[in-house]
């Protein structure tokens, strides 16, 4: 048995190749993968010896070559192909094993130069790899160090590979290469080049959205429907997910997570993990019914619930804090789909024994950065549309309180600013048109989804009645301006004192000389978040 071992990350290729040794297989390499092995005194033939001709060009030239693409594609089980085999003194080779150049690492760092991209574009390595996936029932090919453990255990106790191996590692070799192929794709089609610039040294502009996109994702899990019973569905993540993101999440116990749970946990967690305080988020069809802030997990939980009971009956609950003993069991109270939490004490999965079907996410907060990614959010969105894709930057912007501004005569007072930005904070998960009212944060009442701002004030207005709560001197805040002083009017009668809006419409003064007419204080926020 030949294995032809040619290896970018050289990560556990010593210890595989040592062992590939061990079992009598007979190693073939290039370049720094053979000086590697060799120094580390095992046994190893240049490929430049097998083909008679030297590595030339930089490298670039070393395996691209019949003696070693037919010993890969040659299918053992036809008599022609072995002939021919013997005819050119060519030798099988059944086992492959490559990663290609860091291309997706070299182009992520910063001042990448065009020629360091170019460079880090593999042509060998592609080749070699489909030439061995596709004649698959005689080669394996292995393309990433995790594969290593697997395939020698195989060998091991067999001394060959089963068909099954042999096929996932080609299905596995297949998906690197379209990952590849696609992140040259994202980044050429992103240059934007300008040739009077064109040198070494040259790094060029990129736009944020290439020529064309290609997206990859990797399949979690299949769900058991979709949003509707008669519709299919399954979970995808990125390749490399954000910390801190769901896809990162661990489920603890519970049924199977439904399309719409997953759905609803991501709406949560993205809302609780914005927030440095202890911090609770119920939502229920993609909309929060209740988020507060407390001293720990207990009162968050209590006061975001206290929002709208009725609403959150099945719910989603997101903490941004370590669900103790004390919090699980006033949680347990009521009825839940997924409680999700950075932690759970053993106290907490103790009490949640008896409620097994509850759903329990553990999730890692994200560490934090000037990154979408460290901060584990998204740095694109996407909304499908028929038969294309609307692609923007994602909504990560977060207000800090230089950047509001007052505008009225009356002043905020600092619990009512303190107030402000905790529902804008809300407000900017809340389906547009969002209405939120809050105070001691905490929402007072949440309107979503409504196609005129004045309706989704009311019905904040009636899930507060509702709920026992009054609106009597609460903060507002919603996610895009004011057009009209009626939905400045529509909410102070309701009770509030002091509004938060962007600004920015053609009647920006007429609302504000109502705000001062009806004695209540405003700030614009400069931004807008619609959510639909």
């Amino acid at each position: 048995m030949n294995a032809l071992l040619s290896v970018s990350d050289k990560t556990g290729i010593v210890e595989f190749a040592r062992a590939l040794h061990a079992l009598g297989i007979r190693l073939l390499s290039t370049g720094g993968t053979a000086q590697l092995l060799a120094r580390e005194g095992l046994p190893v033939t240049e490929v430049a010896e097998v083909t008679q001709f030297p590595e030339m060009l930089d490298g670039r030239v070393k395996t691209l070559h019949p003696k070693v693409h037919g010993g890969l594609l040659a299918r053992r089980s036809l008599p022609a192909h072995m002939a021919a085999l013997q005819q050119h003194g060519i030798d099988t080779i059944d086992l492959l094993v490559v990663n290609l150049y860091p291309f997706e690492a070299t182009v992520a760092k910063a001042g990448c130069t065009l020629a360091d991209a170019i460079e880090n574009i593999d042509i060998g390595g592609p080749a070699m790899v489909r030439s061995a996936a596709k004649n698959w029932q005689d080669v394996g090919v292995v393309t990433a160090a995790d594969q290593y453990a697997g395939v020698l255990a195989e060998l091991q106790a067999h001394g060959k590979l089963s068909d099954k191996l042999r096929f996932a590692l080609s299905v596995a070799a297949f998906n690197r290469i379209a990952q590849y192929d696609g992140a040259i794709s994202d980044y050429l089609s992103s240059v934007q080049f300008e040739e009077e610039k064109l040198n070494d040294a040259y790094v060029p502009e990129r736009s944020a959205f290439p020529g064309q996109s290609n997206g990859h994702f990797i399949k979690v899990q299949d769900l058991r429907y979709g949003e509707n019973s008669h519709q299919s569905a399954a979970w995808y993540r990125d390749l490399h997910p954000a910390p801190g993101s769901i896809a990162t999440g661990v489920q603890l116990q519970g049924k199977e997570l439904s399309y719409n749970n997953i759905a609803d946990a991501d709406a949560a967690w993205e809302c609780v993990k914005s927030f440095k305080l202890p911090a609770c988020v119920i939502v229920k069809h993609a909309n929060p019914c209740g988020v507060a802030v407390g001293t720990n997990a207990l009162e968050a939980y209590g006061k975001a619930f206290q929002t709208d009971p009725t609403s959150a009956f099945g719910g989603i609950i997101a903490l941004n804090r370590a669900v103790d003993g004390a919090a699980a069991q006033k949680i347990a109270q009521q009825f839940v789909e997924v409680l999700m939490a950075p932690d759970f004490t053993p106290e907490a999965l103790e009490v949640f024994k008896a409620k097994a079907n509850v759903r329990l996410m553990k999730i890692a907060l994200p560490p934090g950065g000037d990154t979408a990614w460290k901060q584990g959010r998204n740095a694109m969105d996407a909304k499908r549309v028929g038969s294309g894709l609307l692609l923007q930057t994602a909504d990560n912007h977060e207000l800090e309180l230089p950047d509001v501004k007052v505008v009225t005569i009356k002043q905020p007072t600092q619990e009512e600013m303190q107030d402000l930005m905790f529902a804008w904070k809300v407000a900017k998960y809340v389906k547009s048109n969002a209405i939120v009212f809050c105070k001691g944060g905490m929402t007072m009442g949440v309107g979503a989804g409504q196609m005129s701002r004045l309706d989704s004030a009311r019905i904040a207005s009636i899930k507060a009645q509702a709920a026992g709560l009054s609106l009597q001197n609460t903060v507002v805040a919603s996610d895009a301006f004011f057009p009209f002083r009626d939905g400045l009017d529509v909410v102070v009668d309701a009770g509030a004192t002091c509004v938060a809006q962007p600004g920015g419409s053609m009647r920006d003064q007429e609302v504000i000389d109502a705000a001062n007419e009806r004695g209540v204080a405003m700030v614009f926020t400069g931004v807008r978040h619609f959510r639909h």
